[in-house]
């Protein structure tokens, strides 16, 4: 300080650090002062009092601080107790005792988990007025009305919109939503609007596909087949041409019931998504046989590269297929809710609930942080989302982790008994607040004032 006043006022600067005798010399008594030495005094004060603020200002360099959480981080491997740091929307440290004076707001997340906002891999959110429709209809659901609340902060719609209907997609819904909506392309050229429509495989171009994802390349991130009833391969083979063209996965569903899943299986590339992977019912076989052992084929299927989801949603997951299959190396790589209007009352509830069952099935709770963040941003080949690496848009959940007895139910009306589930504290989403359960941001309210 004193030799940045001395740069900047060379004569305040040798006022202050002279012996008394030579300020003297320097600067008249007070009795031989003239106005325009006092109106000089005074200028100088009133610039060094905006340099001494201007420097507390700078001190806080951050925009909030949350401090004291256990930040797991599988990206950069972290899973410790450490300070997370923003400043303009994005992580600007990651330390241990970052000091709280350094932050405008500070959160205390002690006893929390503190993580990448989460991803989930399926959803459906192409609301609409339409009645009896996904696509721009009734079935669809508004992502900012469920996202925050389970420390979800990016979604991915599951096919919805096809390349005829995905720029009316992007203008009413993705382009007014603070939640990040990402998507796969239904090969269906209308998306999902229904049988026959949906079907006709003159509406599947692969070539339309990829163009429209080559024109939109930071918000679709695959192609989605999942509803035909025919025996014909052309639009399995016209989505597969679609993600070969634009390089990016292709998303398979369940409702393809005259393909078996053994062959949908070989036709997959590595880093292609399988969803509703633990699924008991009549339109697609199911992953182990009844013994309850999971099919060879499918684990070649995992060795070879494929992606298993577990897309919940109404129908999507039984315990008598996840929890074999995760006892036998068949663990999901990805969280999917398969959120729509019906699932979300139903086994689903929310992403945080299905992470709650993989947490009563034994999995650690490292692993199931990592399948809610960076598993999901590699599979979708975007390494801007999924972490806390310093530079990155600050999307954060802040978690607890709550003990009492609790039931799960999964789509066949099946429970199975727990003593622990996630809750979402807090939800971050570029820098700002977006979902705060109970007050870890809000201040104490005084009934005496």
């Amino acid at each position: 300080m004193r030799l940045a006043l001395f740069a900047l006022f060379p004569p305040l600067g040798l006022c202050l650090h002279r012996p008394k005798h030579t300020m003297n010399i320097l600067w008249p008594a007070r009795t031989q002062t003239t106005e325009m030495e006092k109106a000089s005094v005074r200028v100088v004060l009133t610039m060094l009092f905006f340099i001494i603020t201007s420097l507390g200002l700078k001190a806080q360099q951050y925009d909030l601080l949350i401090k004291n959480g256990r930040v797991i981080d599988p990206k950069n491997k972290i899973d410790t107790k450490m300070d997370v740091a923003i400043a303009e929307g994005k992580i600007s440290k990651v330390a241990k005792d970052i000091p709280a004076t350094q932050s405008k707001k500070v959160i205390d997340a002690t006893g929390l988990l503190v993580t990448p906002g989460f991803i989930d891999m399926h959803s459906h959110v192409f609301v609409g007025s339409n009645p009896d429709i996904f696509a721009d209809g009734i079935y669809s659901v508004s992502a900012d009305d469920f996202s925050f609340k389970s420390g979800v902060t990016t979604v991915v719609d599951a096919g919805t919109s096809g390349w005829r209907s995905f720029p009316a997609f992007k203008s009413n819904v993705i382009d007014k939503s603070q939640t990040r909506i990402l998507a796969f392309i239904n090969i269906a050229g209308a998306g999902m609007i229904g049988n026959p429509d949906q079907e006709d495989v003159n509406d599947m171009s692969a070539q339309m596909t990829a163009l429209t994802i080559q024109k939109y390349p930071d918000i679709i991130v695959g192609v989605k087949i999942g509803h035909y009833e025919g025996s014909d391969w052309t639009p399995f083979d016209r989505a597969l041409e679609a993600g070969n063209m634009a390089k990016v996965p292709i998303f398979v569903e369940c409702h393809l019931p005259k393909y078996s899943l053994e062959d949908q299986l070989n036709k997959m590339r590595p880093g292609d998504i399988i969803t509703h992977s633990y699924e008991k019912i009549t339109e697609r076989e199911s992953v182990v046989d009844d013994q309850g052992k999971v099919k060879p084929f499918v684990l070649d299927a995992k060795k070879k590269g494929v992606l298993f989801d577990v897309g919940h949603g109404g129908f999507g997951f039984w315990f008598s297929e996840a929890l074999p299959s995760l006892q036998q190396g068949l663990a999901p790589n990805t969280f999917g809710s398969d959120l729509h209007r019906f699932s979300m009352n139903s086994g689903m509830k929310n992403m945080l609930n299905i992470m709650s069952k993989y947490l009563n099935m034994n999995m650690e709770v490292p692993d199931i942080i990592q399948r809610a963040t960076w598993n999901a941003a590699q599979s979708l080949k975007r390494n801007d989302v999924g972490s806390l690496t310093e530079g990155s848009v600050a999307d954060i959940a802040v978690i607890s982790i709550l003990t009492g007895n609790y039931g799960f139910i999964d789509a066949g009306g099946n429970k199975i008994n727990g003593s622990r589930k996630f809750e979402s504290e807090l939800t971050i989403r570029a820098g700002k607040i977006v979902w705060d359960m109970n007050g870890l941001s809000a201040q104490t309210f005084n009934s005496k004032r």
